[in-house]
């Protein structure tokens, strides 16, 4: 009955909602699901261009690391041109970017892809969940939020399927790229012909020293850091997996790389039941409990002695991780609500961890093998788990008090 409750409640329990308005936002989460395709990528790109782990490790690195540069001022840029206007301009990038690739195909061109999917992928992150807040109920933001990251979850879903699938019926797995530059522009034109009434919640004009001003909280600090870590083990995840799988059972590629479906398959089962769940539990007892789940997951994962408990375990990893991203944003965007422009610029800057974490895994996999790059994930997830209990010991004032 509960659940009933709460799926009512999710989808039609509100007037406030937008459904005219929030369509094209919930759809540009799709676009938003388009930098997990690193995962895949780096398996056939590691196969097609005999890479070793350490070197495959910066594929992803190369689409990251733009979070870290660009959120911030992709964040104050906000408020100058509006959230829909930048948005638009993240997801063109992005379109382009997977347009690279049929230029010629070879390592460094794929590295230039890459960093064009990171750009575009950055700006729209950060003008996504503030425009998405202009659009839902307030008091719901943090089940909008799982909503939203589980239809980024199909996205990141999909991509390993369709490039396999390209790779099996067509004899080549970029063809993937050409879906997503579509898929890309037609979201574009949806926005662009969408009115959306932006709210402007900043009272004075935003900075770089306003904005980086707010980590003088350290409620906030930490919560950034836990996004660093958390999309630091996400892309860990994702780019090692198959590796993973073709080392300890020793299958092909092709077959390793859907166990990065199996894993998006129990994120996006993860973040609906989590927008369902979060009608009635509490985000920050949610946190703490599906953190666990994710390290048992991980600590199985290391254990497991054949294939089908490894597929097991990544289902138990996926469902940990799923709502941890939403989670993490909207208890940071609870305690500043009037910043939430920077606070959101600050937040996708940590999204940079996926650029640092998998080198280091992808250096340690090199160095003593791949169970053992598994292992930094698990005393990562430790220390997320440390910032949940934080979390939720300290209760959320609803202050922008430092």
């Amino acid at each position: 009955m509960h659940l009933i409750n709460s799926l009512y409640e999710l989808f039609m329990g509100t007037t406030s909602l937008k459904p005219a308005q929030a369509m094209p936002v919930f759809f540009a989460f799709i676009i938003m699901g388009f930098v997990d395709i690193v995962g895949v990528s780096t398996g056939y790109i590691k196969n097609d261009f005999q890479l070793t782990d350490k070197v495959a490790q910066f594929i992803p690195s190369m689409a990251l690391i733009w979070f870290f540069f660009l959120s911030v001022p992709t964040g104050l840029l906000l408020e100058k041109f509006g959230k829909k206007v930048i948005l638009n301009t993240g997801m063109i990038i992005t379109g382009l970017g997977m347009l690279i690739p049929f230029l010629h195909y070879s390592f460094p061109v794929m590295l230039i892809a890459f960093i064009f999917l990171g750009i575009g992928n950055t700006i729209v992150q950060v003008s996504t969940n503030p425009l998405l807040h202009d659009v839902v109920p307030s008091e719901k933001y943090s089940s909008y939020m799982s909503l939203g990251q589980f239809v980024k979850a199909i996205c990141s879903l999909l991509g390993p399927i369709i490039a396999t699938f390209m790779a099996v019926k067509a004899g080549n797995w970029k063809l993937v790229f050409l879906v997503y530059a579509a898929t890309s522009f037609l979201a574009v034109l949806w926005l662009y012909f969408t009115t959306i009434k932006e709210t402007k919640m900043q009272k004075n004009t935003a900075s770089f020293k306003t904005c980086f001003s707010l980590l003088n909280n350290k409620f906030l600090l930490i919560m950034v850091l836990g996004i660093f870590l958390l999309v630091g083990v996400e892309v860990s995840m994702n780019s090692n997996i198959a590796n993973f799988l073709q080392n300890r059972h020793e299958i092909s590629l092709e077959n390793a790389s859907l166990g990065i479906s199996v894993f998006f398959t129990s994120v996006m089962i993860g973040r609906f039941l989590g927008a369902v769940l979060l009608q009635w539990i509490s985000s920050r007892r949610f946190f703490v409990f599906t953190t666990i789940l994710a390290i048992s997951g991980l600590m199985a994962l290391i254990l497991s002695p054949d294939l089908l408990v490894s597929r097991i375990c990544i289902v138990i990893i996926g469902l940990g991780l799923a709502n941890l991203f939403p989670l993490i944003f909207s208890i940071a965007v609870e305690k500043m609500p009037g910043r939430i422009n920077e606070v959101s610029g600050l937040m996708i800057m940590a999204v940079a961890g996926g650029a640092f974490l998998p080198p280091v895994m992808g250096f340690v996999s090199t160095m003593l093998g791949v169970t053992a790059g598994f292992l930094v994930l698990v005393f990562v997830m430790l220390y997320i788990l440390a910032i949940s209990l934080y979390a939720l010991k300290v209760r959320n004032k609803n202050s922008e008090k430092s």
